[in-house]
């Protein structure tokens, strides 16, 4: 059987590369190193193993915004072209992107590909270039059906009320890219919080990891139709990379702990919450916050 996933080891992505340049670059007489670009270290890789553990198609998908993505770099190694792997590949990015929050997917397809992503439903925009003055590329986009739920009034709500009371926050643009009761991805521009290494400023993950914990503990009280000031007692954040490109901060009922429903006895309700910061989907930065909860 294949098996769809990301490249772990160094081993892995030496393959994954070396597919992308044999498939994309060899055939335009292109140099090894051609086939990446500057943009890989914040982006999401997918590649198809064969039973043996060789890679056998590759897909990459990057963020262009907080709520719009760009895959590139669709590979499949010629013994496997038309069997159904490119599709998968797609499917796979696909939902990674609708679980950030993503609702647009663009791509610049070879001519030979463009009836295949129009099968995928992708729409053809229009020409887009011409690759190394041969190979003709096309725009093509695709609306990405983010499911919708009784729960984002609250999410809009929650948004509403960072910007009105935490200044920071709008000064972020700090945004709710999904939510549905189980987790919660926030995301903010990337702009504003570049620093001089084009990186995210550690200030600026740090603020939206506190945000994002605050507001999951918010959405836990706002479900249960409860009232109660929330206070941070105590944090602390590890980061493990920098953060370029877009950032987005994932919480939820698996990174979470503590019961609100104590609020009904008029209790103080002490709540563990741990946000990832994700660049691409590599964990950039750990925060780890206890929130207590007091009855109104």
């Amino acid at each position: 059987m294949f098996e769809c996933r990301a490249p772990q080891s160094q081993q892995e992505f030496d393959q994954y590369y070396h597919l992308r340049w044999k498939i994309l670059r060899k055939p335009l007489q292109q140099e090894k190193g051609s086939e990446k670009d500057e943009l890989e270290a914040q982006s999401v890789h997918r590649a198809i193993f064969d039973v043996k553990g060789d890679v056998i198609a590759v897909a990459r998908l990057h963020f262009c915004g907080a709520f719009a993505g760009q895959i590139r770099y669709m590979a499949v190694a010629v013994d496997f072209q038309g069997t159904g792997l490119g599709q998968q590949l797609v499917i796979a990015l696909e939902e990674f992107a609708i679980s950030l929050g993503i609702n647009k997917i663009s791509l610049k397809a070879r001519e030979q590909a463009v009836n295949f992503y129009q099968k995928m439903s992708y729409q053809n925009i229009s020409f887009s270039h011409l690759l190394f003055n041969e190979v003709k590329h096309f725009n093509m986009e695709k609306r990405l059906r983010v499911s919708r739920s009784s729960y984002d009034d609250l999410s809009i709500a929650l948004k509403d009320t960072w910007h009105k009371t935490i200044p920071m926050s709008k000064a972020m643009n700090v945004n709710i890219g999904f939510y549905d009761r189980q987790t919660l991805v926030t995301t903010c521009d990337e702009e504003f919080n570049k620093n001089l290494h084009n990186t995210m400023f550690a200030g600026s993950i740090y603020t939206l990891a506190t945000l994002t914990g605050w507001g999951w503990v918010h959405l836990l009280i706002q479900q249960k139709g409860l009232e109660g000031n929330i206070v941070l007692a105590d944090a602390n954040i590890r980061y493990h990379s920098p953060v370029e490109g877009i950032a987005f901060a994932k919480t939820g009922l698996l990174h979470s702990s503590g019961n609100v429903d104590d609020l009904n006895n008029r209790n103080k309700v002490k709540l563990h919450v741990e946000v990832q910061v994700l660049s691409g989907e590599k964990v950039a930065a750990t925060f780890k916050g206890i929130y207590f909860v007091l009855p109104k």
